[in-house]
């Protein structure tokens, strides 16, 4: 009976050290699956803000859904005022590369910047659907309508043929790096025409031209395709005949490279190394763009650079 006594005693501690045991592993399977929180701060580009609020999207549905991803469209440059600053944001997205006196700026407030290429966008000249005669104009037709030292001023100044009517023309303001890039990159620094209307806002741009027969305008490809029942593009000939912009010829050498341009988020290296949520989401992004480049309007990137990035953010978790 005692034998008995004790070999019940001695079967219901092995069950208890069970049980215990699989209470403690429950555990610390809960820590090691907690989910991600807090926020992630990008704003920036309003070229690349189709993108990079299409990703975020997805991050928040699928990999962090308890993380806040807050996309935010100011504009390359103001972006970047935000962005370099005492607690800035974690992101700024730019339709050009950082500048000298940004980077200077980053290095006195000891933020560590890391530069991340995420596509690439033909700059688009769009003109009113109705325009049947400016289809296809040269390279250099097109910088000389919106130079200021130019002789084209109506539509005739091109083609007698063409209505003898002013062309209007239109753009985003000096807050966006697609303005910069056409200035910079494209009209080498020569002066602007006076009268070209700059604005803030892309849909603004859009409506601009929809609402304008001899209307003129440029921004990036993503927001053509987006509102191509509003508006036509322009076939430009670079001198081999003229090539429609598209996800096909937009490459930085293939048919429509001379008005090609990366494009980039930039990521602040401190905060990601200080919240978890930031690199999570930094990962993913880098992960998935090209997934979703094509659909918002931009080339995808080789996929040996894209994990180039992978792994470098990768690495800042071992």
């Amino acid at each position: 009976m005692k034998k008995m006594k004790w070999l019940l005693l001695t079967l219901a501690l092995v069950v208890l050290s069970s049980v215990l045991v699989a209470c403690g592993d429950d555990s610390s399977d809960a820590e090691s699956t907690d989910e991600l929180s807090g926020s992630v701060a990008v704003d920036g580009s309003g070229t690349v803000y189709p993108l990079m609020a299409r990703i975020a999207e997805e991050y928040m549905l699928t990999e962090g859904e308890g993380v806040s991803v807050e996309v935010a469209r100011s504009g390359t440059s103001a972006g970047f005022k935000k962005f370099l600053e005492e607690d800035g944001t974690d992101f700024n997205d730019a339709s050009r590369q950082i500048k000298t006196e940004e980077q200077q700026t980053a290095d006195e407030l000891g933020i560590e910047v890391k530069e991340l290429k995420v596509a690439l966008d033909g700059l688009t000249f769009v003109i009113h659907p109705d325009n049947d005669w400016a289809t296809e104009l040269t390279e250099e037709q097109v910088i000389n309508i919106f130079k200021a030292d130019s002789d084209i001023n109506n539509w005739s100044d091109i083609n007698p043929e063409w209505p003898d009517e002013k062309i209007n023309t239109y753009g985003p303001n000096e807050n966006h790096g697609t303005y910069e890039f056409f200035y910079e990159s494209i009209l080498e620094e020569a002066d602007l025409k006076s009268d070209v209307d700059l604005q803030q806002d892309y849909s603004t741009l859009v409506t601009l031209v929809n609402q304008d027969e001899n209307a003129i305008g440029f921004f990036g490809f993503g927001y053509y395709v987006n509102n191509q029942d509003q508006l036509g593009a322009v076939h430009v000939d670079f001198g081999d005949g003229p090539v429609e912009p598209s996800l096909d010829t937009i490459s930085e050498d293939g048919a429509y490279a001379p008005f090609t341009r990366p494009v980039f988020t930039y990521l602040n290296l401190n905060h990601a190394e200080e919240k978890a949520q930031v690199l999570d989401y930094a990962i993913y992004l880098m992960e998935n763009v090209n997934t979703f480049a094509g659909e918002t309007g931009f080339a995808p990137l080789p996929e040996e650079e894209v994990q180039t990035e992978v792994d470098f953010l990768k690495g800042l978790t071992e």
